[in-house]
């Protein structure tokens, strides 16, 4: 059997003080001379290759501290360190892998942001009202970033999963109660102003909780059962998007009809260029 034994440099560089290492045995400690050979011996070496380059891996194994800072120190101290010609280091395994899904995440994420900004453009014909519905997207990021922070600020890939489905639920509350000020607006005949922004915000307070209560309760079991196997993806996904409804949902509710307010006002005037209905002429002809 393959045995390896790490200790400190004044024995592990001594053959003499090798062999004195106690060892436990039912009999008492007694130094591992007397159970071994203990001698320096050639051994084979299998020589790697990567493009046609030859390399030695070194695994670490990180405890107690984050990956990232881990391979940012790494990373400095390989900076301070002058190779010979042709030799190089290159941090790779599950930090290079982590970065990589990161920069794809991102670049989904932007993806998703832009595409749902000309959406809503294109359905409200406001810039404006769409750019409303974009702010919440700040305001969700922000309170899953500061529940991941509150976690231990560790991010892994679940929680830039969850950071993705915070996004689709903050677009959704936004589109939820502008569409609702709309309709009230053009099809129940209210006048732009507070009593409509206050309607609104009241008809539609039931639905944002319930979407906020549901998903918040689904996930609560995963945060409070802590960090234990099997959860590494999903008990950081459900903090990230904890925290992202608390801070959407608040934003929903109070930020989003103030904005409304001061930048829906647009809709009147278009409203008012509008072609009148054919509806409206037997109505004036029976009048």
């Amino acid at each position: 059997f393959d045995v390896v034994v790490w200790g400190v440099p004044e024995i592990r560089n001594n053959l003499t003080n090798i062999r004195s290492l106690l060892i436990d045995t039912p009999a008492g400690q007694v130094p591992l001379g007397e159970l071994a050979e203990v001698r320096i011996a050639p051994t084979p070496i299998s020589i790697k290759r990567d493009a046609v380059s030859r390399f030695v891996d070194v695994g670490v194994k990180v405890s107690g501290r984050d990956l990232n800072a881990v391979v940012a120190g790494i990373e400095e101290r390989l900076q301070t360190i002058e190779f010979p010609y042709e030799y190089h280091a290159e941090v790779v395994g599950t930090s290079a892998e982590r970065q990589a899904a990161q920069q794809r995440m991102f670049s989904i994420v932007m993806a998703v942001v832009i595409g749902s900004f000309l959406l809503m453009q294109s359905a409200y014909g406001s810039w404006r009202l769409a750019f409303v519905v974009v702010l919440t997207l700040p305001m969700a990021l922000a309170g899953g970033a500061l529940a991941a922070l509150l976690d231990g600020g560790v991010l892994s890939l679940g929680s830039l999963f969850g950071f993705l489905t915070v996004l689709g639920i903050a677009v959704r509350n936004g589109m939820v109660m502008i569409s609702h000020y709309q309709h009230l607006e053009q099809h129940e005949g209210e006048t732009f102003g507070p009593s409509l922004v206050l309607r609104g915000a009241q008809e539609r307070l039931a639905p944002i909780l319930m979407t906020a209560l549901t998903v918040g309760l689904a996930l609560l079991p995963f945060v409070l059962a802590g960090d234990i196997a099997g959860y590494e993806m999903v008990r950081p996904m459900a903090i990230v998007i904890l925290g992202g409804l608390v801070t959407s949902t608040l934003f929903n509710l109070f930020i989003v009809p103030a904005l409304y307010l001061r930048f829906g006002s647009s809709l009147e005037s278009g409203k008012a260029s509008l072609p009148a209905t054919p509806s409206a002429e037997p109505e004036l002809a029976q009048i």
